[in-house]
């Protein structure tokens, strides 16, 4: 009986030790003196769950439940938990390799033809016209600059989307509620359109919060609400679903392409970054603390520009491997209203400007090595969206309440000027874009009208 109890005080006391030495590492404490089977020692790299916990669960209150229930799902494969048995380098490429092999949604998507489109669109968007049909005769602005006057029904009223964008071919893709529509700007015809296939159980499908072509207009990329990112190859005989990949946990709000390479940021503030022709397309990842509602890379692809709900404007360096939280900006600008609209100078490679929100109004150029502000000048009205025109070099803005009216700008140095004014919608501008040779402004409105401007 002695000796029961002599061991029992020997046990006690390893185990207070042990838990000593455990806390001290940071790390839960066990309820048990008896070692488990499958324990990861602080002194590991860490695993892919921790990873792929700080980077897309979500973070904030409201939506902790949806975190809880990605966490569950991810650390219900202990195996990821391994002792380790190799070198350093083998351990962080063997973590990476698990973090990045994340399964992807299985949405399926459908195209149909310009033919089909007609006999089935007053089913699919639910008004009294047709997408791209003409509503009236050309309108005339301020300046004598003409305007063809379009139908887009089921617009999402959203300041925070990116729905509209036009190829360096000339083809223009526009988003109406969970449908992707392409446009020749060209030939002025519609040539078809992009729909995610229902799934089983499901009455609707999810809304497209943002999409954007490649450099050479081969590949189209779309965002959706639910957080799905999805890359289609663009052929006009073909149409080919190249990849789906690994989605974020909140919406798609903003997608960018380096060449190969697409960069996308959700509501949570996780920026992604995939190669979609490798086996594991997730070859990247960072975290801003802010919401993200923009983003774009340069035009020499040596930075990347990421605009929070906060208004922050983050400038990160081209590193864009690994997956990481501590990787952070290399230069950040403040402005009172979220950095929505966005874009980068393509003469002037350091310089990028952003337009405030109905708070703010101002357009302003920021040199992003001095990290300074070098323009800026009132607009009297919410700037939801700019483009630069590097043909004319000039900058555009597409603008809301109280004028909805799209304004060219002349830069000169420190000088910001309104050259043009543009007068035809009824309801704010949410989204702008320019034909290859910006000969045509297209503009895209709360209203519901797709505006197509000779300038």
């Amino acid at each position: 009986m002695e000796g029961e109890n002599e061991a029992c005080v020997t046990s006690y006391k390893r185990f207070r030790t042990w838990l000593i030495h455990r806390h001290s590492w940071q790390s839960p404490a066990a309820s048990t003196p008896f070692t488990t089977g499958r324990r990861c020692w602080p002194n590991f790299e860490f695993d892919a769950v921790c990873q792929r916990l700080e980077l897309d669960s979500p973070t904030r209150q409201h939506e902790a439940a949806q975190g809880r229930a990605e966490d569950s799902t991810l650390i219900r494969d202990t195996s990821l938990c391994e002792p380790k048995t190799t070198t350093k380098a083998q351990s962080i490429t063997s973590s990476r390799r698990r973090s990045f092999s994340v399964k992807a949604p299985q949405q399926e998507w459908i195209w149909t033809a310009h033919e089909d489109v007609q006999s089935t669109d007053c089913e699919e968007i639910q008004s009294d016209v047709r997408p791209f049909c003409v509503l009236n005769t050309p309108l005339t602005s301020l300046h004598d600059k003409s305007a063809l006057k379009l139908a887009a029904p089921s617009l999402v009223n959203d300041y925070y989307t990116n729905l509209l964008d036009c190829s360096c071919n000339g083809l223009l893709a526009l988003a109406l509620d969970s449908s992707v529509y392409i446009w020749n700007s060209e030939t002025r015809s519609l040539l078809g359109r992009l729909d995610p296939r229902l799934e089983p159980g499901l009455d609707r499908r999810h809304t497209v919060s943002c999409l954007c072509w490649s450099t050479d207009g081969r590949v189209l990329s779309i965002g959706t609400r639910r957080g799905e990112v999805q890359v289609h190859l663009w052929d006009v005989e073909r149409q080919q679903n190249v990849s789906t990949l690994p989605s974020h946990l909140s919406a798609v709000r903003a997608l960018s392409w380096k060449q190969q390479l697409l960069s996308s940021g959700s509501t949570l503030g996780h920026i992604h970054h995939y190669d979609p022709q490798a086996p594991a397309p997730l070859v990247g990842a960072v975290v801003q603390q802010e919401g993200l509602c923009s983003l774009q890379w340069s035009p020499d692809d040596e930075w990347l520009a990421s605009g929070s709900t906060d208004g922050l404007l983050h400038i990160w360096d081209r590193d864009v491997m690994g997956l990481t939280r501590s990787h952070q900006p290399v230069a950040t600008m403040k402005q009172p209203s979220a950095v929505k609209a966005m874009g980068w100078c393509p003469w002037q490679r350091k310089m990028i400007a952003t337009g405030g929100g109905w708070k703010d109004g101002r357009l302003r150029i920021w040199d992003t090595e001095s990290v300074t502000c070098v323009s800026s000048v009132d607009s009297d009205s919410q700037i939801c969206a700019l483009r630069w025109t590097e043909a004319t070099r000039r900058l555009v803005t597409g603008h809301g309440f109280p004028h909805h009216s799209a304004i060219f700008w002349e830069w000169e140095l420190s000088s910001l000027r309104p050259s043009s004014c543009l007068a035809g919608h009824s309801n704010r501008i949410l989204h702008v874009a320019l034909n290859p040779d910006a000969s045509q402004l297209f503009t895209v409105g709360a209203d519901q009208c797709l505006s197509i401007w000779d300038i």
